[in-house]
C-alpha cells in the first residue's frame, strides 16, 4: 500500500508540473505576472520564492495550480483592515503584512483606509489606529503581500494582469497545458521503448519463444511469419493473437514462414488460462518481435500518443452517439485503484501508465467546458469573433456554473468509483 500511495502521488505530481509548468512558462513569455505555481490544495506545507514567482506545496497532492495576475481580485484588504509595512528609505512600500499570526520586526502598523495595488499604487490610513494622523504612502511595483494564510506573493498592476496581454498570447498561455500533457505523453512513450528495448512489431513476425511452452515443443522459432491459422489469413501480430485467444484448448494448424525459408504446417493447441476478467483465454508462450532501431523508439512516442488521442475522442463521442454513462469516466479512485495493479508489474507499467494518464488529462483539459483550458479558449474564440470580451460578471457566471459542474461530475464519477471498487 505505502508504495501504490508514494507512486500515485509521484505520477500525479509529474503529470501536474508538467501540465502547470506550460501555463507558467507562456504567461511569463506574455508578460503576464504568475504570482504562484502550487503543487496539490489545501494549506500551504512550504514555500519558496525565485524572481515573480512563488512555488507553494500544499497538503493535498492531487492536482494544482497556477495564479495568473487578473484571476482574481488583486486587494482583500478593506478600509479597517490592520496591516504592518515596511518601508525603504524613500518611504515607499516594499511589502505588506496582512498575516495576522506573524508580525515583522521594523513593521509600521496601519490601519487601511484606502488602497490601490493596480492603477496609482497607493495605501492610506491611519498610523497605529490614531485617526488624527492618516497617512499615504506610495507602494512599488514589484512590492510583496503576505496574504492571510501566510503566502507570500507580488502586487499585481494592470499591465501585467492576464487580460493585459494579447489575445494570441492569453490562447496560448490557457492551451500550453493540455499541449504539455501530450508531449509529455510523447516523451514517456518513448522511454517506455527504450526501457523495453524496441516497439513490438505489428507484423505476423514471432519474437521471443518462452521456455516449456506448446510453441517451442512445437518447434516454432523467433524470426518465424504466421501467414494462416486454419483457414484464417494472418497478416498481423495482433490477429494471431486474437484467433490464439479465443481458441483455448482446441488445435489450430499454423502456416509457417520459417527462418529458413521453408514452408511447413504445424498443430498447435493453445493452453488455457484465465483472463483478468475471469474468461479462458487460449496462449502458446510466444512474445511479439521486437523494433529495436533508434527510429522505431523515437517514433513510437509519437504514434502511440497519436492512437490514444484517437480512441478518446471515440470514447468521447460515443457519448452522443451512444448515450452518456458515469461508467465512462474514472476519478482518483478508479487511477489509485489502477495504479495499485500497475505497481505490482514493476517500471515498464508504470511509465506506460504515465503516458496514458497524461494522454487524458491533456485531452480532457481540452473539452470546451467552462473551468477546463478548453472552456477558456471558447471564451477566447467568443471575443476574438464579438472583437472585445465579455464582462467580468458574464465570464465569471459561466466559469462557475463550469465549475459548479464539474465539482457535481466529481462526486458521481468518485461516489461510482467507490462503489466499483469497494462494494463489488
Amino acid at each position: 500500500m505505502i508504495t501504490t500511495i508514494i507512486t500515485f502521488i509521484i505520477v500525479f505530481s509529474i503529470l501536474v508540473i508538467f501540465h502547470e509548468f506550460g501555463h507558467y512558462y507562456f504567461a511569463k513569455k506574455a508578460g503576464i505576472l504568475v504570482r504562484e505555481f502550487a503543487i496539490g490544495f489545501g494549506p500551504k506545507i512550504f514555500s519558496y520564492r525565485k524572481g515573480e514567482t512563488t512555488f507553494t506545496i500544499r497538503i493535498l497532492p492531487i492536482g494544482g495550480y497556477v495564479r495568473m495576475a487578473g484571476y482574481e481580485e488583486e486587494a482583500d484588504i478593506k478600509p479597517g483592515t490592520p496591516i504592518g509595512l515596511l518601508l525603504n528609505e524613500m518611504n515607499e512600500v516594499t511589502l505588506i503584512n496582512n498575516y495576522k499570526k506573524k508580525q515583522l520586526l521594523n513593521a509600521v502598523p496601519m490601519e487601511i483606509s484606502s488602497i490601490d495595488l493596480e492603477n496609482k499604487l497607493y495605501v492610506e490610513g491611519y498610523i497605529a489606529g490614531d485617526e488624527t494622523n492618516l497617512v499615504r504612502y506610495p507602494v512599488l511595483r514589484n512590492a510583496m503581500i503576505i496574504e492571510e494564510d501566510g503566502t507570500e506573493v507580488q502586487i499585481a498592476p494592470l499591465d501585467v494582469q492576464f487580460q493585459s496581454a494579447s489575445l494570441p498570447k492569453r490562447m496560448m498561455t490557457n492551451f500550453a497545458g493540455p499541449m504539455n500533457n501530450i508531449i509529455l505523453a510523447i516523451v514517456a512513450f518513448i522511454v517506455l521503448a527504450f526501457l523495453q528495448g524496441g516497439v513490438v512489431s505489428q507484423e505476423n513476425t514471432l519474437g521471443t519463444i518462452m521456455p516449456d511452452s506448446v510453441a517451442e515443443e512445437a518447434g516454432l522459432k523467433a524470426g518465424d511469419r504466421v501467414v494462416q491459422i486454419d483457414d484464417e489469413k494472418v497478416t498481423s501480430w495482433f490477429e494471431m493473437v486474437e484467433i490464439v485467444r479465443v481458441n483455448p484448448e482446441t488445435e489450430l494448424t499454423f502456416h509457417i514462414e520459417s527462418t529458413e525459408g521453408t514452408e511447413k504446417l504445424v498443430p498447435i493447441t493453445p493452453v488455457a488460462n484465465e483472463a483478468a476478467d475471469g474468461t479462458e483465454v487460449g496462449q502458446i508462450g510466444v512474445q511479439a518481435a521486437l523494433k529495436t532501431s533508434l527510429w522505431d523508439k523515437i517514433s513510437f512516442g509519437f504514434s502511440q500518443t497519436w492512437f490514444l488521442m484517437i480512441q478518446l475522442f471515440t470514447i468521447l463521442g460515443s457519448m452522443f452517439t451512444k448515450g452518456f454513462s458515469i461508467d465512462m469516466f474514472g476519478g482518483p479512485v478508479a487511477i489509485y485503484a489502477a495504479t495499485e495493479s500497475v505497481v505490482q508489474v514493476g517500471l515498464i507499467a508504470i511509465v506506460n501508465w504515465l503516458a496514458v494518464l497524461s494522454v487524458n488529462l491533456g485531452i480532457v483539459n481540452m473539452l470546451p467546458i467552462p473551468g477546463l483550458d478548453g472552456g477558456k479558449l471558447l471564451l477566447n474564440i467568443v471575443e476574438g469573433i464579438r472583437r472585445k470580451p465579455l464582462s467580468e460578471e458574464k465570464e465569471g457566471i459561466i466559469t462557475l456554473i463550469g465549475i459548479g459542474l464539474l465539482l457535481l461530475l466529481m462526486v458521481l464519477v468518485t461516489w461510482n468509483d467507490i462503489q466499483t471498487y469497494f462494494f463489488n
